[in-house]
């Protein structure tokens, strides 16, 4: 398992071990013991699964406050998104600022999203479908967004807002100037690798390039356009 840092280093993008063969391939996917030797050490408690019908389908951006904060185990079975996590934390020196990447089923990649980011994506083609591992059971009551399309945020989404498919609620995200984040930032020693000088924190810019639960889907729902979402425990149902 190859794990590399990105822009905002507590941001990690996975690229699992794929042997393949004339009957087909083989991946381990997740293992716990090898991403605690690479310093990623969440516990995750369930696995979430998202089916998009059509390109420009817009999940996010989402995130769970305390006590039932989520890290994030992000990857792609079937098409390609463009992938993106949001700094909330205070303090932090990237706030506001954002990491982003194409996550595809022919990459065979993963973004690992930590606590105190907000996450999201947009499909790229047609029936993509999304699974994704969470440390926290899903709280409806903690559950909340910031708006994808905040024009601060400076987030290069790959199409126009009028081709997005939304839902209604993160349609009504509020924007990071109305945010209130209750995510601190704490300086840790990966913030501190060289990004074009020795020992200043790493920071990300504007650039110009580019869940829990009954065990039952939101297809059942007609009125979402999006696709589905499956969730794999007993519990309330939420659309991702």
């Amino acid at each position: 398992m190859q794990v590399e840092a990105l822009d905002i280093p507590d941001v990690k993008l996975l690229f699992p071990r794929k042997r393949g063969d004339r009957r087909g391939f083989f991946s381990e996917v997740y293992n716990k013991q090898t991403l605690a030797e690479r310093g990623i050490t969440g516990e995750f408690v369930q696995d979430n699964h998202s089916h998009s019908e059509s390109r420009g389908v817009v999940r996010g951006l989402h995130f769970q406050v305390p006590p039932f904060a989520q890290e994030k185990l992000v990857r792609v079975v079937k098409g390609s998104v463009f992938d993106v996590a949001v700094d909330i934390r205070k303090g932090s020196p990237t706030y506001g600022k954002h990491v982003s990447v194409i996550l595809s089923d022919r990459a065979w990649n993963q973004i690992l999203v930590p606590v105190g980011f907000a996450h999201g994506f947009v499909t790229l083609e047609p029936d993509t479908e999304v699974i994704y591992k969470v440390s926290e059971f899903y709280a409806p009551d903690y559950d909340k967004g910031l708006r994808w399309d905040d024009p601060a945020l400076c987030i290069p989404w790959p199409i126009a807002e009028r081709d997005a498919t939304v839902s209604e609620k993160d349609g009504k995200q509020p924007n990071l100037s109305e945010l209130v984040t209750p995510f601190t930032y704490t300086l840790s020693l990966s913030d501190c690798r060289p990004y074009g000088q020795a020992g200043v924190p790493r920071t990300a810019h504007c650039r110009e390039t580019v869940r829990v639960e009954n065990a039952r889907s939101t297809q059942d729902d007609p009125s979402d356009r999006r696709g589905w979402i499956y969730w794999h425990r007993s519990g309330p149902a939420a659309v991702g």
